[in-house]
């Protein structure tokens, strides 16, 4: 566990994953909630009372209550009400402010997230569309202390949510990221690494070791395995071969890199490229663009709400 965390915070950071609150307030009587159509990721917190989640194309609603959440990694069509008959669930009075809960009132904190890397659709690739977080899942009582947190924060600023509301937020999604990762639905990418104890910590020394050179024999030898047996069992459990996966895990660290302002041949040498020139052709077949224009890229403002 304590290797799959660290592995988890690596890619947590890697997301340069931004919170932000769209509202935060209590719904009555008939009422339609929906962070869709603005092309984010986004989540609802249910603050108290319950609802229903109705995502278009699917036939059964999801029923919500009082410390469930609910985070959408891509743009869904979908909404939230009082009731499980989607056509029931019609827009109606506004939102109130939280306060006191009202009776029968349901309370929602939702805002959106934005990944700012570039790798970011690589790592969240194999993810689904959206997780539901339960109040009384296996995490349950370390999520539910910040739930109780998050409710408390989100009582208190109202009229300009606090950074620490959305720093809450983050934490829970945290959370909901360490149980997809153990989930045995998640059947590709880096998730399953994480959940093999013979090459998590294989990825820990990749990351950490970027600049080494990390052939396939080294790698094996890593893990204890022949060179054949590493390839194969790698990419069943990855579903990429391990040179394509070291190659999305330096240019990563070199975006990360070229951030902090390092020098384009300190970056090339920190991820084990001998010259600029193999770095950027490398990194613009992961990336898309030169590290030049990757630079000026993470220098603009951050996509706003």
């Amino acid at each position: 566990m304590q290797q799959t965390d660290q592995i988890i915070h690596w890619v947590l950071d890697s997301l340069e994953l931004e919170t932000t609150v769209f509202h935060v307030g209590q719904y009555c009587g008939s009422w339609r909630a929906s962070i869709a159509g603005r092309s984010r990721a986004g989540y609802h917190v249910v603050l108290h009372g319950d609802c229903w989640l109705h995502v278009e194309g699917e036939h059964a609603p999801t029923y919500l209550r009082a410390g469930d959440a609910v985070f959408f990694l891509r743009d869904v069509p979908h909404h939230l009400g009082p009731a499980a008959d989607a056509g029931a669930c019609r827009p109606g009075t506004a939102m109130l402010r939280l306060g006191e809960p009202e009776p029968g009132a349901t309370g929602l904190a939702c805002g959106f997230f934005d990944f700012r890397s570039g790798i970011a659709d690589t790592l969240l690739a194999p993810l689904p569309d959206y997780m539901v977080m339960p109040a009384a899942n296996a995490s349950g009582h370390a999520a539910h202390r910040l739930f109780d947190l998050i409710h408390a924060e989100a009582r208190l600023s109202e009229a300009a949510p606090s950074p620490l509301l959305v720093r809450l937020v983050e934490l829970l999604f945290f959370y909901v990221i360490r149980d997809m990762a153990q989930s045995d639905s998640v059947a590709a990418g880096l998730w399953p690494v994480l959940r093999s104890a013979e090459f998590s910590p294989l990825v820990l020394a990749l990351i950490a070791h970027p600049e080494r050179p990390w052939t396939l024999d080294r790698m094996a030898s890593q893990v204890h395995m022949s060179r054949a047996t590493f390839c194969k069992r790698f990419a069943a459990a990855c579903g990429q071969s391990p040179a394509a996966f070291l190659l999305v895990l330096r240019m990563k660290i070199a975006c990360r890199l070229l951030d902090e302002r390092a020098s384009m041949a300190q970056v090339a040498e920190r991820v084990g490229y001998r010259s600029e020139a193999a770095f950027a052709k490398a990194f613009k077949k992961v990336m898309g663009m030169q590290p030049g224009a990757w630079r000026r890229r993470a220098e603009a403002p951050a996509h706003g709400t």
